[in-house]
């Protein structure tokens, strides 16, 4: 969880911050300005807060037009980033985009963790779907998310059994599994095998250095878990019924729902392909596959901060229709369904933070 420091000290440190990092920068824009000093230590007074990271304005917009999310109107600017302040029943939140993407989802989850005093982090927005057994605007909170685009790709004729470049030293690794192209050949008759030039690719863990451990001493991370508390809190949501109905003549053939699943993936590839769709799921147990929550997964598990992922499934991942991506049709309802659930978390959240508390004083009295 976030520290609360006096806002004296915090406005000493960003300002040792900013001159440190901007240190021969003539542009005033690039640095932490005296009134954005005055706003993080302002909002800091008043903190924590469950930071909510989104990653683009369709999904933001029916949260921010939300009657059940309250505007402090306290709005901070910096690197590119807006941070706006408000609550969700009772509780106080500070929401930001990050815009799409691995690089983007990370640098954006680092600067609300830095700057602000942050407890807790919810990461919603919409995600395509790998789980035949789940449907179009279902909404799903997976445990476990790993990020599966960092890859050791291994040179034509080697084989599984062959050693990875670096395998030895610790950089690379075998353990979690490989792709190989050949088995995905089409148009392959009487049985005959085809090799493939691009041969195979090796899925590999995240490098990862805890903000509590020794600086510049990795540790390895691929499955990263949500926080076991907000995991529990979100059986709640389990099973609610969510809209199904885009407008008065779009609607789909079933009702969609909440529900918790095993895993999800991130990488900053769109994903639109049924092969591989197919074979994350039978390799990986795979639900929701997007390009930002890993990122946020990483960054969290590293600073040691409490995470959650919500995403609501807008597509097939080319698991659909061979004409069109069923996003374009449904990435608005997907969105407003991500955004129903989240607000249902944070309600759940709000009062079992108000209990907790509330059991924690009566052991003192």
């Amino acid at each position: 969880m976030g520290v609360t420091w006096p806002p004296c000290l915090v406005v000493y440190v960003l300002s040792i911050i900013s001159l440190t990092l901007n240190a021969g920068v003539q542009h005033t824009n690039a640095a932490l300005s005296e009134e954005t000093l005055k706003l993080i230590a302002e909002a800091n007074a008043n903190g924590p807060y469950l930071g909510l990271v989104i990653p683009n304005s369709f999904e933001m917009d029916p949260l921010l037009q939300s009657p059940n999310f309250t505007s402090s109107n306290l709005i901070i600017d910096f690197s590119g980033r807006r941070f706006r302040f408000g609550t969700i029943a009772g509780k106080q939140v500070v929401l930001v985009m990050t815009g799409l993407a691995m690089i983007n989802a990370g640098i954006t989850t680092q600067l609300l963790l830095s700057l602000f005093d942050i407890e807790g982090v919810v990461h919603y927005g919409i995600a395509g779907n790998a789980n035949p057994d789940l449907h179009l605007a279902d909404v799903v909170i997976p445990q476990f998310s790993a990020h599966t685009a960092l890859w050791n790709w291994q040179r034509y004729g080697n084989g599984p059994e062959d050693e990875l470049p670096l395998e030895s030293q610790g950089d690379y690794t075998r353990d979690i599994g490989y792709l190989k192209f050949a088995n995905f050949t089409v148009n392959v008759t009487d049985g005959t095998s085809y090799d493939n030039l691009l041969n195979n690719i090796w899925y590999q863990p995240e490098e990862i250095f805890p903000v509590d451990g020794t600086p510049e001493q990795r540790e390895h991370a691929f499955w990263v878990e949500v926080d076991p508390f907000y995991y529990e809190i979100s059986q709640k949501l389990e099973d609610m019924e969510l809209e199904g109905c885009l407008n008065t003549t779009t609607c789909l053939s079933h009702t969609p729902r909440v529900a918790r699943v095993q895993r999800g993936t991130s990488a900053s590839i769109y994903l639109d392909n049924a092969a591989y769709r197919d074979f994350i799921y039978d390799k990986f147990n795979i639900t929701p596959v997007d390009m930002e929550s890993a990122s946020v997964a990483l960054i969290c598990l590293q600073q040691k901060v409490p995470f959650i992922v919500i995403r609501s499934l807008s597509d097939l991942a080319g698991g659909g229709s061979a004409d069109s991506n069923e996003a374009d049709t449904f990435i608005t309802l997907a969105s407003n369904n991500s955004v129903t659930v989240l607000l249902e978390f944070v309600k759940h959240l709000s009062a079992a933070t108000i209990s907790l508390s509330s059991i924690d004083v009566d052991a003192y009295v």
